[in-house]
C-alpha cells in the first residue's frame, strides 16, 4: 500500500472545459477516501487521472514516493474496479480473476495461491469453476474485485462499483467492501454519487462541486460542521431544510424570525458560534435537519421551539414518519442551492416563491395526517447558519467574508 498525493491537479479539455480545478488531496497509507458529489462534478475524472486513464493538465500526482504524471496506467501499480463488471463471459470465475496475472507471466503456482486466497476473502471459493452468467450481480462484482485484489496493488480505485445493484444488495456489498478493505489495509479511493455510501464507507469523504473540492473531512464532521450550504444540503438524507431567516437580539440569546414565526436561539449556541453575533439584525440562511424536528404533540416543547403549519404529506417508513409541510418564508436561492436542486432532478428553483417546503423526520407514534394542523418542535440548539451571500457556514470567532457571490441572493 502507498500514500497517494494530488497536489494542485487540474484537468482542462481541448475545448476549454475545466473538469477538475486545483485539486489538493493527501490520502494516507491504508486510508479509505470517498469522492462524492453530483453527476458531472469531476469525481470520476479525478479518479481516472490517478489511474492514468486521463492525462493531467497541471499539478503533480504522487503514488508512494513516485511522481507518476507521465507513467502509463499499466505501470502505476494501481487496480481499478469499474461500474460495469467487465468480466469475460467465456471464462470461469477462476480465469477471470487470474487473467491479469496470466498476462504478466506470473508463475502458475503463484497464480493459484493468489486466486484461491482472494476467492476465500470474497466468499467465491465454491464458484471458481462457474461462468459469470451463472452468478448474481453481487457475485459478479466480487469477481471484479477479486481481479483487483490478486494484483496486490499499492492502491484500489473504485468507480461507482455498486451502482448496478439493487438497493438491498448495495447495502450488503457496502458492508463487504468495508470489511475487505479493512482486512487488506490497501489505500482506496472510491467514487460515488450516493452520499449514504460515502458516509458509511469512508474514513474521510471529499465533497466536490463543478470540479472544485468543497470540503474533505471524516463523515461525522461533514454532517456536524459543513463548510458551506452545498455540503450541508448534499450530506444527509433527507437533505437539510434550507430557508431564509433574520437574526434579532433577544437578551442573552437571539431570536430567529422565520416569516411570521420565530425560534429562540439559545445563548449556548451563540457562545459556541460567536460569529453569529455579527449577524444580529441581519438576514441569514438557516438550515434545519429533518432529524432535528419532532411532532410537538409527542415531546415537551418550550416557548420558542415550535413551528406551526399544515401537514402536506405523510410518508410512513415503519420506524419513522417523514412529515412534509410548508412555511410562509422564502427558500434560500444561491448557486449552491440551484446545483442541489438540479442534482435532485428539479429544473429550477422558484426565485419568487415566498414559501419553503420542509421535511421533518418524526416518531411513527405521530398522529399527523395530511391536510391537518401540525406543530413541530425544533431542536434549536442544532440550528445551522450560513452567510446568505457567500454561502459559508457561520462557525468561528468572526463572520465569513461577505463577498457577493455572482448569481446568488437571499
Amino acid at each position: 500500500m502507498a500514500k497517494v498525493r494530488l497536489a494542485g491537479i487540474s484537468k482542462i479539455y481541448p475545448d476549454g472545459t475545466s473538469a477538475v480545478s486545483d485539486l489538493h488531496l493527501d490520502i494516507s497509507e491504508g486510508e479509505f477516501l470517498v469522492l462524492v458529489g453530483p453527476s458531472g462534478c469531476g469525481k470520476t475524472t479525478a479518479l481516472r487521472m490517478v489511474a492514468g486513464l486521463e492525462e493531467i493538465s497541471s499539478g503533480t500526482l504522487t503514488i508512494g514516493e513516485r511522481v507518476v504524471n507521465r507513467v502509463p496506467a499499466r505501470d502505476r501499480d494501481v487496480a481499478m474496479v469499474f461500474q460495469s463488471y467487465a468480466l469475460y463471459p467465456h471464462l470461469s470465475v477462476r480465469d477471470n480473476i487470474a487473467f491479469g496475472l496470466q498476462l504478466r507471466k506470473v508463475a502458475k503456482s503463484e497464480i493459484r495461491r493468489r486466486v484461491e486466497g482472494a476467492a476465500g476473502t470474497l466468499g467465491l471459493t465454491d464458484h471458481l469453476d462457474r461462468r459469470p452468467r451463472n452468478l448474481s450481480g453481487g457475485q459478479r462484482q466480487r469477481v471484479a474485485m477479486g481481479r483487483a485484489i490478486v494484483r496486490s496493488p499499492q492502491a484500489f480505485l473504485m468507480d461507482e462499483p455498486l451502482s448496478n445493484l439493487d438497493a438491498k444488495l448495495r447495502v450488503q456489498m457496502r458492508a463487504e467492501i468495508s470489511r475487505i478493505q479493512r482486512d487488506l489495509g490497501v489505500t482506496t479511493i472510491y467514487v460515488t454519487h450516493d452520499q449514504v455510501e460515502a458516509m458509511t464507507l469512508g474514513d474521510r469523504v471529499a465533497v466536490m462541486k463543478k470540479g472544485v473540492l468543497q470540503q474533505v473531512a471524516p463523515p461525522q464532521e461533514l454532517y456536524e460542521r459543513p463548510t458551506n450550504i452545498f455540503v450541508a444540503g448534499f450530506i444527509g438524507s433527507p437533505s437539510m431544510n434550507l430557508l431564509q431567516g433574520r437574526l434579532e437580539s433577544d437578551g442573552a440569546g437571539a431570536r430567529l424570525a422565520l416569516g411570521e414565526q420565530a425560534l429562540t436561539v439559545p445563548a449556548s449556541l451563540l457562545a459556541e458560534r460567536p460569529a453569529l453575533r455579527d449577524y444580529l439584525g441581519r438576514d441569514v440562511a438557516v438550515g434545519i435537519r429533518p432529524e432535528d424536528m419532532e411532532d410537538a404533540d409527542l415531546v415537551e416543547a418550550s416557548e420558542g421551539t415550535v413551528l406551526t403549519s399544515t401537514t402536506d404529506l405523510v410518508e410512513a417508513l415503519g420506524s419513522e414518519l417523514l412529515l412534509h409541510f410548508r412555511l410562509n418564508v422564502s427558500p434560500v436561492v444561491t448557486e449552491d442551492t440551484k446545483e442541489l436542486a438540479r442534482d435532485a432532478g428539479a429544473d429550477q428553483i422558484d426565485t419568487e416563491s415566498r414559501y419553503s417546503d420542509l421535511i421533518a423526520r418524526c416518531s411513527p407514534r405521530s398522529g399527523a395526517t395530511s391536510g391537518q394542523p401540525l406543530r413541530v418542535r425544533v431542536d434549536t440548539g442544532r440550528l445551522y447558519f450560513f452567510d446568505p451571500l457567500s454561502g459559508a457556514g457561520i462557525w468561528g470567532e468572526s463572520a465569513p467574508a461577505l463577498q457577493h457571490k455572482e448569481g446568488s441572493h437571499v
